[in-house]
């Protein structure tokens, strides 16, 4: 109520009522209609800020995580899958491509620091337990399964630490527990345990030097470390939010009850697997004590394969329980369940659900559209982890002197380099190369792209490709020495002579020409 209103309701109380009612109804008749509780929708809401929304349920989320990890198949599939899509069975490969000051590359210098970072991707971290890949197949699982992962630079002299390489870099793995989320401290800008800028940049994390659920975290401290020297990276939906939120929190209660639903039709399908029978009695007083009574006063049954209950008293008959399970919605009910489960994970229901029926363009097109999911998960990937590890050890093996660039190189380009991805997998072998094939003869893809689009560097193909001609051409064999760049361009068999053979001509004249700028063996 306004002044107004006030002053109109104190000379007549019923019309200051009404002009209050009124512009309570306008307000009503101009608001959404999802805004408005009701009886059966209580829209619940909470407009808190990312932090205070996870300060109380980061850690509880995390545990539950891990518990659907160890104990729940399904959950466990969900994460495999994630992983094998988004970092792939080899890790995120890298190429570097050098240049000279005239903007060609410089191959031999590509080819020593390829060699170099082969053999520091053996054992990078500092446990020396694990490779490149797997240490990348390690962070991703964490940060999809935590919410969150860290990894500290470790470059230089560092105490206690010998690099395994001549390039003084290593790098520490961390799970988000080593980054307590209860440590705040307003007066010095710490949230979550880390401490923000004004503009709420991460300055530094403090991070505790043993993890908490150890058995000796009574030794536990707490220490400062640069941010510059940490890499955090997080699964968040809000902006400004500091710690990630575990992939599985969407869709945690479905897990479970999966799970559960799964264990009761287990327990009752193990029951009704058990043949179960029972004895019908006629009157009471039909019944005396016998032989086959025990001392408690008990009748004795010989239950076995094939008998024959021949000794059955006046009025008994025998009878069993039927059991309809298991059921048989059991399977359309826990596709639906997984489909809900698949959409709330980023991941695709065939490949979690193992369920690979369909046509060929159902199957393409659920391949494609959930390939766009892989592909993001898989650029931050590469853009918070693998990409500054990969810079750390070019400005390491720079100050080292452990490349040795040659001076006709541009040190800008020391950089330039392309990451390796996991590729989309081929559905239909055949359609796919025509595909690749229409490409190449269009000139809309280069032999390079489409080989990176396989999985595979161009040059490692170029060397084994030399290879294996030298070696056919040493054992007498006929190499392949007229090969096209178009390799399945094959005639078809439908035309006529004549057009066939035009069309040979045709093929061989393009290929003449075009043989400079395609990748010819």
């Amino acid at each position: 109520m306004n002044t107004l209103d006030a002053l109109i309701g104190f000379f007549s109380p019923e019309a200051g009522l009404r002009r209050v009612q009124a512009r309570r109804a306008l307000r009503i008749a101009a608001a959404y209609e999802a805004a408005k509780p009701s009886r059966l929708r209580k829209n619940p809401a909470d407009n808190r800020s990312g932090d205070l929304v996870a300060d109380g349920d980061v850690e509880t989320l995390r545990g539950q995580a891990r518990h659907l990890e160890q104990n729940h198949d399904f959950a466990f599939g969900i994460l495999t899958t994630l992983v094998n899509n988004v970092v792939g069975p080899r890790g995120i490969d890298v190429e570097f491509q050098p240049k000279t000051w005239d903007g060609e590359i410089h191959d031999e210098l590509a080819a020593r620091m390829n060699a170099l970072y082969r053999e520091w991707a053996h054992r990078p971290e500092c446990t020396r337990q694990f490779s490149w890949a797997k240490t990348q197949r390690l962070l991703c699982n964490t940060w999809l399964r935590d919410g969150e992962v860290l990894m500290r630079h470790l470059q230089g002299s560092v105490p206690g630490l010998k690099h395994r390489t001549a390039t003084p870099y290593s790098i520490e793995c961390l799970e988000p527990d080593f980054l307590p989320v209860d440590y705040n401290d307003p007066g010095r800008r710490i949230v979550q345990g880390v401490e923000k800028s004004a503009w709420g940049e991460a300055n530094a994390y403090w991070l505790c030097d043993e993890h908490p659920g150890a058995s000796l975290n009574w030794r536990m401290k707490r220490r400062r470390h640069n941010a510059a020297n940490i890499e955090h990276l997080k699964f968040v939906r809000r902006l400004h939010q500091t710690r990630g939120v575990s992939i599985f929190a969407a869709v945690m209660n479905r897990l479970n009850d999966i799970k559960d639903y799964e264990e009761n039709e287990r327990v009752a399908a193990k029951i009704a697997s058990a043949m179960v029978g029972f004895i019908q009695k006629g009157s009471p007083e039909l019944y005396e004590q016998h032989e086959d009574w025990d001392e408690n006063g008990n009748r004795t049954l010989d239950i076995r394969a094939g008998a024959i209950y021949d000794d059955l008293r006046p009025g008994e008959s025998v009878g069993t329980i039927q059991s309809n399970r298991p059921s048989g919605l059991l399977t359309p009910f826990l596709e639906t369940m997984q489909r809900m489960a698949a959409a709330g994970t980023l991941a695709s229901f065939s490949s979690i659900s193992k369920n690979y029926n369909g046509t060929y363009s159902a199957q393409r097109q659920e391949l494609v559209e959930q390939w766009s999911a892989y592909e993001t998960l898989s650029l931050e990937f590469c853009e918070e982890i693998v990409e500054p590890a990969v810079r750390r050890w070019v400005q390491m093996g720079l100050l080292a002197d452990a490349l040795a660039v040659p001076a006709e190189v541009d040190p800008e380009s020391l950089l330039h380099l392309d990451f390796i991805t996991p590729v989309m997998p081929w559905i239909d072998p055949v359609r796919e190369a025509s595909a690749d094939e229409t490409l190449l003869e269009n000139v809309l893809a280069s032999p390079q792209q489409t080989i990176r689009r396989r999985g595979k560097k161009p040059e490692d193909v170029l060397k084994q490709t030399a290879a294996w001609q030298k070696n056919c051409k040493t054992r007498g064999l006929p190499p392949r020495s007229n090969a096209l760049p178009f390799p399945h361009n094959r005639p078809n068999l439908n035309l006529n002579r004549r057009q066939l053979c035009l069309k040979i001509l045709v093929q061989h004249h393009r290929c003449r020409r075009q043989r400079s700028r395609y990748l010819c063996v």
